[in-house]
């Protein structure tokens, strides 16, 4: 594997209250590199106790004097200090990203990592434009409203883009004011405690972030059931969304939830075909298929299909796992042994169930080393009712299904659980915008496929959560409304 010897990883502990703590049990346990299947370091374990006090100090620093009558323009320049010093180490927090999760080091670079700050300075600018609004009521009362933060926020993120998905969350909690507990993945911790450290250096006062690794139980279960917390983000699976959405009821949270996904990405006959091949290979493959928003169902029009799918072969043997620290790879590793198990449960299931396997379906070494490595592998002649066609795989598989006109594609793309994402691919302007109005997602890409910006809404329809983040409307999940009544009469 590239060398990897000056990047110097630490083992991890907690951030609570400003404060590098180990976990009260002192318990620990190994995070794992997706490349070699060999620890790259140890972190804290988190329990009940230890979300206990990080909560505490989130409540006290967000009562804090200092925090409540901080200028806003000082929670953006905070804001604006984390980015910069997150720039600062943006080489070698991609390479940890990496190292920690398996993505192509240019792609943790040129995205993750670049994305991340550019989602704290975005945030930074609308910590001084968070306003309220002056009501016309009839009366001599004067009317307005405040929008005010919620509180301590407990954020959980997923493993697939560790630090970004801490940035989405946290930068727009601090920007309206609240104090934050984050909780990373258990597989991707070391980035969130970098975010913890670039903090820090930034000055953000303590308290205000602290940053829990550990597991979904106790940790995050603990985080979510804590009668001190108000509010809960989450981004992961349907199913464990669920779960949160239960246990948070007990003392009525604010949630928001963004979770699977199993997008349609439909090809029509009049598509410019190498444009639309080019697409559909990087909508599945991309971070190692691994994105809530992945084409993982191409849906091709019967006129084109087997001149698109020659085409998609050829292009996708092209995808070759490889180091992920070589800028030159564009396949990584799996992020761990439970998931390359799971995948090839679901490859096996296709199988069994009729589908053609047309590519891969078979694990691979690199370099010698036995990582969580799966070639890219599409699946034709697959039906609906399939399960490789109906469930979130979170893999580089793809299943390929033909249509005869829109409309069936069409309600081919709405018959799921699901509405995260779908793209559409047409030189008809009509039937574009046709399709992007009739489809149930949160997100409709047309003759292109996984662009975001921090400026723009992201969230799913159905069983993909609920909420948006991103953009001004991430502001509304950190914020409640106040209405004033002042009598003038």
């Amino acid at each position: 594997m590239t060398d990897t010897a000056t990047l110097e990883i630490q083992p991890g502990q907690l951030f609570i209250g400003g404060e590098w703590q180990d976990a009260a049990s002192g318990e620990t346990f190994d995070t794992i590199n997706p490349a070699t299947a060999e620890p790259l370091t140890h972190v804290a374990a988190a329990a009940a106790d230890d979300v206990d006090r990080a909560v505490k100090a989130a409540r006290t620093a967000f009562e804090a004097d200092s925090w409540q009558k901080l200028d806003a323009r000082k929670r953006g320049k905070l804001l604006y200090a984390i980015a910069d010093k997150l720039e600062e180490r943006a080489d070698e927090l991609a390479r940890l990203e990496t190292m920690d999760n398996g993505k192509p080091v240019r792609e943790a670079r040129m995205i993750d990592i670049k994305e991340s700050i550019d989602c704290f300075r975005y945030y930074a600018g609308w910590a001084d434009k968070i306003s309220g609004d002056v009501i016309p009521v009839p009366g001599p009362y004067l009317n307005y409203t405040r929008r005010e933060p919620v509180g301590v926020c407990g954020a959980i993120i997923p493993w697939n883009y560790p630090l970004q998905m801490a940035a989405w969350k946290v930068a727009p909690a601090i920007a309206c004011g609240n104090t934050v507990v984050l909780k990373p993945a258990e597989q991707t911790p070391l980035t969130a405690l970098e975010l913890a450290r670039a903090a820090a250096e930034a000055g953000l006062p303590a308290g205000v972030l602290n940053v829990l690794t550990g597991f979904g139980e106790p940790a995050g279960a603990s985080l979510v059931n804590h009668p001190d917390v108000d509010k809960i983000a989450f981004t992961g699976s349907t199913a464990v969304g669920k779960i949160i959405q239960k246990q948070a009821a007990d003392t009525l949270k604010k949630v928001s939830l963004e979770l699977g996904g199993k997008s349609p990405n439909i090809v029509l006959d009049d598509a410019d075909i190498d444009a639309a091949v080019k697409g559909a290979s990087m909508a599945i493959f991309y971070n190692t298929g691994q994105a809530c928003t992945a084409g993982s169902r191409l849906l091709v029009h019967e006129k084109i299909r087997d001149e698109f799918v020659e085409k998609l072969l050829k292009r996708a043997s092209g995808f070759v796992p490889g180091d992920p620290l070589d800028p030159k790879t564009r396949l990584g590793p799996l992020v761990s042994a439970e998931q390359l198990d799971r995948v090839m449960g679901y490859i096996a299931q296709g199988k069994s169930e009729g589908a053609e396997l047309l590519l891969g379906g078979d694990r691979v070494e690199v370099n010698g080393k036995a990582g969580y490595f799966l070639n890219p592998t599409i699946f034709g002649d697959v039906e609906s009712k399939m399960v490789i066609a109906c469930e979130e795989i979170f893999g580089p598989v793809l299943a390929v299904q033909t249509f005869s006109d829109l409309e069936e594609a069409i309600q081919i793309g709405n018959n799921t659980e699901y509405g995260l994402a779908a793209a559409v691919w047409t030189r008809d302007v009509r039937k574009a915008h046709h399709a992007a109005h009739q489809l149930r997602a949160g997100t409709v890409w047309i003759n292109t496929y996984h662009n975001l910006d921090t400026a723009s809404p992201f969230g799913g329809y159905k069983q993909s959560g609920y909420g948006r983040e991103l953009g001004r409307y991430a502001l509304d999940l950190y914020t409640q409304v106040k209405s004033v009544w002042v009598n003038l009469g």
